[in-house]
C-alpha cells in the first residue's frame, strides 16, 4: 500500500497551492478565502522513485463554532489518522497564531511523524527572521518553502520520503489477492467479511453507513492469501451530506483502485438500482476483475426460474459488463459463500492472462474473414495485425490503416471473438487503435 502524506494546517496558509505544485497540475481550488477546500482531495504522486498518496485537507480551526469549520476539522483529523507523514503548514507572512498553537498541540499527540513547513517564503536566500518564532510550536525545525514559486519544495519532499516505511510491495504482498467488497450502504458487505472470517471482525448494523473506512483484513484459505477490503457503502452524490461520508466514498474508490478483484454487492430484496450501476461502472472503468454478488438471496421468495430471471436483470442493468459472472449468496447463513473463492481465483487469472501474438492474429484473421470491416465513402478499414500490450486488464493494440474507420461496433465484434476463443470471464478488455506507421 502506498504511503500517505497529509497536508494540514489552519485555513489560508497555502496547503492547496503546495498540493497542486507536488501534483503537477491544478487539482485543488485555490482562493484567498479561508475554507475553500472543505474535503480531503487525493492525488497519487512520486518522488525519488517512491510512489505515495498526497491528501489536501480543509483548514483546521480548533476553537471555531462554525458547523462547516467543525466538519473540516473532522475531515483533517481523519486524514491525520490514516497518514504515514504529516506536513503541518504555517504562513510566515501571518506569523504564529493561536490557531497554529492549537493545531500543533493536537499533532503532538498523534504519534505520526510531523514536518513543520513555513510557507510563503517567496525570496531565495536566508529565511526571514519571522520564521524563528515557529520554534515555539514545539514541532521541530520549520522548513521554509514557497509553494507558489516552488522554492524549497524539492528539499522538503526529500525529507518527507525519509519517513516512508520500507517498500515491501514486491515481497510480502506479491502473492496476496486484494479483494474489494463494494456496493451501496447496507448491502451486506461487512456481514460477508464476518461470514468468511467466522468472527465479528467488522461492525455490522442495519444502520446504513456503519463502516466509515476501508478496512483491510488478511485471510488465508487452502494455501492462498487474500486481503479482504470492506468498504463504506457508496450513496448517490446528492445524498452525501456529511463530510465524513465524502471521505468514506473517496476511501472506497481508493480501495477499488488497489484491488485485484472487486465483489459488487447487490441487495436481492431491492434489485438493481441506479447507484449499483454507477458503482459497477467505476469498477469497469478501473479495469478490475469483478463478480456480481447478489446477497440476501435467502430472503427472496423462490418460484420457477427466479434465479434465472434475476440473472437477466443483472445483465440488463450492467449491460456494459456482460463478462461479469453472478453469484447468489446469503452472507448471514453462508449459502454459496465458499464458491466465491474459486470464482475470484478464476477471474483474477483471466484479468492477468497473456495471449501470444501468433495465436491472437490467427483469431483476428478468422474474425475479419467472417465479417468484413466497415467502410466509409469507399474507403475500407484494414486491420493489419494485433498484439497484447498489457494486463490488468488485458489490453490489445490494433494496427489499422485509418483509426477513424474503426467503428465501436466492429471493435466490440473483435472483442466478442476474443472472448469466445480465450475466455476472459470476469474481466474487461481494452483496445487501443493505432494507425500503422504513426508514432505512439
Amino acid at each position: 500500500m502506498k504511503p500517505v502524506v497529509a497536508v494540514v494546517g489552519r485555513p489560508n496558509v497555502g496547503k492547496s497551492t503546495f498540493f497542486n505544485k507536488v501534483a503537477g497540475r491544478r487539482i485543488s481550488i485555490i482562493e484567498d478565502t479561508p475554507g475553500v477546500t472543505r474535503d480531503r482531495i487525493y492525488v497519487d504522486a512520486e518522488w525519488c522513485g517512491r510512489d505515495f498518496t498526497l491528501i489536501d485537507t480543509g483548514g483546521i480551526e480548533p476553537g471555531s463554532d462554525d458547523v462547516i469549520l467543525e466538519q473540516m476539522k473532522a475531515q483533517a483529523e481523519l486524514a491525520i489518522d490514516m497518514a504515514d507523514v504529516i506536513v503541518f503548514m504555517v504562513n510566515v507572512k501571518d506569523g504564529m497564531t493561536a490557531a497554529d498553537k492549537d493545531v500543533a498541540a493536537m499533532l503532538q499527540k498523534c504519534g505520526t511523524p510531523v514536518i513543520l513547513v513555513a510557507n510563503k517564503v517567496d525570496n531565495p536566500g536566508d529565511p526571514p527572521m519571522e520564521i524563528y518564532e515557529f520554534y515555539n510550536l514545539g514541532i521541530g525545525d520549520p522548513w521554509p518553502v514557497s509553494s507558489v514559486h516552488g522554492l524549497g519544495v524539492g528539499d522538503l519532499l526529500d525529507e518527507i520520503v525519509q519517513y516512508f516505511p520500507e517498500d515491501n510491495e514486491n515481497s510480502d504482498e506479491s502473492d496476496v489477492i486484494h479483494v474489494a467488497i463494494v456496493g451501496k450502504p447496507n448491502a451486506g458487505k461487512s456481514s460477508l467479511v464476518n461470514q468468511i472470517l467466522g468472527e465479528n471482525r467488522v461492525i455490522v448494523s442495519d444502520i446504513a453507513g456503519t463502516t466509515r473506512d476501508a478496512i483491510d483484513t488478511f485471510y488465508e484459505r487452502d494455501g492462498k492469501k487474500y486481503m479482504l477490503i470492506d468498504t463504506a457503502g457508496m450513496r448517490k452524490r446528492g445524498r452525501i451530506n456529511e463530510n465524513v461520508e465524502r471521505y468514506s466514498v473517496s476511501r472506497s474508490l481508493n480501495a477499488i483502485d488497489r484491488a485485484d478483484v472487486c465483489l459488487i454487492m447487490i441487495d436481492a430484496a431491492e434489485g438493481i438500482t441506479e447507484q449499483d450501476t454507477k458503482i459497477a461502472g467505476y469498477v469497469h472503468e478501473a479495469g478490475k476483475a469483478s463478480i456480481v454478488v447478489v446477497n440476501k438471496w435467502d430472503l427472496v421468495e423462490k418460484e420457477t426460474n427466479t434465479m434465472k430471471n434475476f440473472k437477466i436483470k443483472v445483465k440488463e442493468g450492467f449491460n456494459f459488463m456482460m463478462y461479469a459472472p453472478s453469484v447468489f449468496i446469503s452472507a448471514v447463513t453462508g449459502q454459496r459463500v465458499d464458491s466465491l473463492f474459486e470464482m475470484m481465483d478464476k477471474v483474477v487469472e483471466q484479468n492477468t492472462k497473456r495471449i501470444s501474438t501468433g495465436i491472437l492474429n490467427d483469431v483476428l484473421g478468422e474474425a475479419v474473414s467472417a465479417v468484413q470491416p466497415p467502410s466509409d465513402k469507399g474507403k475500407r478499414l484494414k486491420i493489419y495485425y494485433t498484439t497484447q500490450a498489457d494486463i490488468k486488464p488485458p489490453t490489445f493494440v490494433l494496427f489499422v490503416n485509418d483509426a477513424k474507420l474503426a467503428h465501436y461496433s466492429y471493435v466490440r465484434y473483435i472483442e466478442n471473438q476474443f472472448r469466445a476463443r480465450f475466455g476472459f470471464e470476469g474481466t474487461p478488455i481494452k483496445f487501443i487503435i493505432r494507425e500503422k506507421g504513426k508514432k505512439k
